[in-house]
């Protein structure tokens, strides 16, 4: 079968399907960044009913389930105007979270995600797209390869996340 990834923007008929893949690739990448395991503040701040509601009115952010050949294996938020440095907000895209299903890993997908998000940054004309990623773990290299340099520094902000983990790298790639 044809590997075939379709973006679909997300309703509120699909909040569950975004909130069930969403949270459950979030935990099989990321719960070692979490005392015990318990990533529930970062669930609760990015997938919820409410949040998804605030998220998909709100006009410079765009939600999508991951579709492979019809089936929902992942989710991809972007902030479409998101400065960082010296580019404006009109000049940059933010890709604020890519979450990928274990079982789909390796298989293309996220570097669809990555020329989609750059197909969406040229047809907006900006400049760059940007994101943080974990300075420990595969996704690292996996930007590397794909383009992107290291622009600086971020961390995680959110409670109880485990100091030695939350260290990231910010992103970027000219468009």
């Amino acid at each position: 079968m044809k590997n075939i990834v379709h973006f679909e923007p997300i309703t509120s008929n699909t909040y569950e399907s975004y909130i069930q893949v969403g949270t459950k690739a979030y935990n099989q990448h990321y719960l070692h960044l979490w005392p015990n395991g318990n990533s529930a503040p970062y669930i609760e701040s990015s997938f919820t009913n409410e949040v998804l509601e605030r998220e998909e009115w709100d006009d410079n952010t765009i939600l999508y389930r991951i579709l492979r050949n019809g089936k929902a294996v992942g989710v991809l938020k972007m902030t479409l105007n998101a400065s960082l440095a010296n580019f404006s907000k009109e000049e940059a895209l933010y890709v604020d979270k890519i979450y990928i299903l274990n079982e789909y890993s390796g298989k293309g997908i996220g570097k669809k995600v990555l020329q989609f998000a750059m197909l969406r940054a040229r047809e907006m004309q900006k400049k760059i797209v940007w994101l943080d990623t974990m300075q420990k773990g595969p996704a690292l290299d996996f930007y590397l390869k794909n383009g992107f340099e290291i622009h600086g520094e971020s961390k995680v902000t959110l409670p109880t996340i485990l100091e030695e983990e939350e260290l990231m790298w910010v992103m970027v790639k000219k468009v």
